[in-house]
């Protein structure tokens, strides 16, 4: 019997990412507390439900890297697609602009906070 499990586990193993098919990322901006402007806070990037693996995501102010981000490891879900999530400080000023940067299989695509104030 135990042979059988292994076995069926080696080849769950082969063939679990192979079947999995390329899928864009979905992705979601937001803050850890409400946006209020000249308070400190934490912008959120969440990217879920992607496949391969290969992703990169930057948090930006005005279009330049916001400094010392953060980002969790990689995860996997049942179906084989990925999600990660990244994360910084910042505070958000009247008139500035916060995005989420993601390039996934060479596209690359912005997606901006908004602050609900």
């Amino acid at each position: 019997m135990t042979v059988y499990v292994y076995a069926f586990l080696g080849l769950f193993c082969l063939i679990g990412p192979s079947a999995a098919k390329q899928a864009s990322p979905n992705v979601q901006v937001y803050s850890r507390k409400p946006g209020e402007f000249g308070k400190a806070n934490i912008l959120i990037c969440h990217v879920s439900g992607f496949y391969p693996p290969e992703i990169s995501i930057q948090l930006q102010k005005n279009g330049k890297e916001i400094p010392d981000t953060k980002q969790t490891d990689l995860a996997f879900e049942e179906n084989w697609h990925y999600h990660l999530t990244k994360h910084g400080n910042f505070i958000p000023i009247k008139g500035e602009t916060y995005t989420c940067v993601v390039n996934h299989m060479g596209n690359s695509k912005t997606y901006t906070w908004d602050p609900d104030l």
